[in-house]
């Protein structure tokens, strides 16, 4: 400060730093799918981000040119970038931070000439191996070329000789972001930024043309998308929706990201512009080509099937649940409540058994049970003529009911395996004096358990 008056200090801001470095690795999304923020320099915080070009450099004009592109796009964003392309995550790493040249680019088999003369910092190495390099004249990565191995690892350990290998293509290094596997995937880019929220919606049912392409080509149907909105300011937007079962219809998934689009409403802030859009199928299924009936049911079925998709992804897919059947005669665990986009599980094609026992059971004996059970058993006090016997008299919600008809008991013994949290019960179809039907239990027997029984309101016929 005394040699420059107006320095100003700040202290770092780490994790602001890493959340720039997450948002600028999603931006480079629009240019493979393979990214991720540098987790590998010689600090404890990353300092850079890695790409994996291979396979999409073409897509771009080649690796000079997509070079160009970022170099560019970077400096645009008022970001002071070195930028190299290399066959190996190391040598890119050493020639982006110790090369001479702001842009490099190192042929395949080339990287034992670049890294030559590089100091023996670029080979991501700690402080202070570093140093105790340095004082034995190993001060060029270039100088531990043929040396021997032995020593120097007896030395400094195992870390020197591995750097070197994955440096020079020996050793393998994958990059490896955190992202789901994508089996498809398509992109569109755009020489002016799309501004209107029309224009976009006009994109994304092109982009998902061209994906429900590929898809009904190779048989597939898609279960789960993201849709990635790449900003000319470096912000990404990012989309995801589901379907209940496979499907390539391109009309009926544009249409989901569409209201998505138009639920945000003014909160969409498309920024500059969008300048990239790219569709990812996290999750697809076969879906063989099958012929079209004339049954209205199918059609019907078909429709209500569209119309819950575009509902759940409207209001979450944790709001619009379905029932799903188990194997289990308690009845507030015969079935569970799962979401509807999960589709049609092996235990949802169970429902024509679980259904087929329960008119088994009718027959047998048992009682018809109501279609709609109570949340949770409510308790209710009753008075009985007999202890084991049906109620005569009970009072629920504090009103009392005077029983006029009663069929029962059915009983339903304890699952063996959950242990003695649960007791047996005596169902009871009861009617009052006013025509109302109720379906009540008594929760253990006098004569085995040590509580007294209790009685519970399960559900009310309609």
């Amino acid at each position: 400060m005394a040699l420059c008056p107006l320095l100003e200090l700040h202290p770092a801001d780490n994790e602001g730093n890493r959340e720039a470095l997450a948002r600028i690795a999603r931006w480079c999304g629009r240019y493979t799918p393979w990214t991720a923020a540098d987790p590998i320099g010689r600090g404890e915080e990353p300092d850079g981000v890695l790409l994996d070009i291979t396979g999409c450099a073409h897509l771009f004009g080649g690796e000079g040119e997509l070079l160009s592109t970022l170099h560019r796009r970077f400096c645009g964003l008022g970001l002071t970038v070195r930028c190299a392309i290399a066959s190996t995550p190391g040598a890119a790493w050493a020639l982006a931070r110790y090369g001479q040249n702001t842009l490099s680019i190192v042929p395949a088999g080339g990287e034992a000439d670049a890294l030559r003369e590089l100091p023996v910092a670029a080979l991501r190495l700690d402080g202070a191996v570093v140093d105790g390099l340095m004082r034995l004249g190993l001060k060029r990565a270039g100088d531990l070329y043929g040396k021997p191995r032995a020593p120097i690892a007896a030395r400094f350990g195992a870390e020197v000789a591995r750097r070197l290998d994955e440096a020079l293509g020996f050793e393998r290094e994958p990059i490896s972001p955190d992202l789901p596997h994508v089996s498809h995937r398509a992109s569109l880019s755009f020489p002016e930024g799309l501004t209107q929220l029309p224009h976009i919606e006009e994109a994304v049912l092109r982009i998902v043309g061209d994906l429900c392409d590929v898809l009904q080509r190779e048989q597939q149907g898609a279960r789960r998308l993201e849709l990635q909105l790449f900003r000319v300011d470096g912000e990404v937007t990012q989309l995801r929706a589901g379907t209940g079962r496979p499907s390539h219809e391109a009309a009926h998934l544009a249409r989901i990201f569409r209201e998505k689009l138009a639920r945000a409403g003014d909160d969409f802030d498309a920024g500059f512009g969008i300048e990239a859009i790219t569709l990812a199928c996290l999750a697809v299924e076969p879906m063989p080509p099958m012929q079209e009936g004339f049954d209205r049911n199918e059609a019907r079925l078909h429709d209500l099937e569209r119309f819950l998709d575009r509902l759940s992804n409207r209001l979450g897919q944790d709001r619009v649940l379905r029932f799903e059947p188990r194997a289990s005669h308690i009845p507030e665990c015969a079935v569970v409540r799962v979401p509807s986009l999960h589709g049609i599980t092996p235990a949802m094609r169970a429902w024509p058994m679980h259904r087929d026992e329960h008119r088994a059971s009718m027959l047998g004996g048992s009682l018809p049970r109501p279609l709609r059970l109570l949340p949770l058993p409510e308790p209710v006090d009753v008075v009985a003529e007999v202890p084991e016997g049906p109620p005569r008299i009970f009072r629920w919600r504090r009103i009392a009911h005077k029983v006029a008809r009663t069929e029962g008991p059915e009983r339903i013994a304890p699952e063996w395996w959950r242990g003695n949290r649960q007791h047996t019960r005596d169902y009871y179809r009861v009617e009052d004096s006013e025509g109302c039907r109720f379906w009540l239990y008594r929760d253990g027997l006098y004569y085995r358990d040590k509580e007294a029984p209790r009685w519970f309101m399960h559900g009310v016929f309609e």
